[in-house]
């Protein structure tokens, strides 16, 4: 996935920049970016605050390790079934 050259506190800033009464057009034009990228930002996090942010990446990094996690058992699991029907 590509990484984003804005971190989610400029975000978060630049969002409630937005709520305050800067228009989005003024917003996007100092950011360089266009308004459906400022969009897409306010709608994943729109009403968040630092520490709801902190949690949400906790939460997302720990869902990867545990899909990662998932498709190491599942792999796993396969080869085991597979040495066991040739064994019979």
């Amino acid at each position: 996935m590509k990484k984003s050259r804005f971190t989610e506190t400029q975000i978060l800033k630049a969002i409630k920049e937005q709520e305050l009464g800067r228009t989005t057009a003024e917003v996007c034009r100092e950011l360089s970016i266009s308004q459906a990228t400022f969009y897409k930002w306010k709608k994943k996090y729109s009403g968040m605050d630092a520490n709801q942010l902190k949690r949400l990446k906790e939460l997302e990094a720990e869902n990867m390790r545990l899909k990662r996690m998932y498709a190491d058992l599942s792999l796993d699991h396969s080869l085991l079934k597979e040495v066991l029907e040739k064994k019979f």
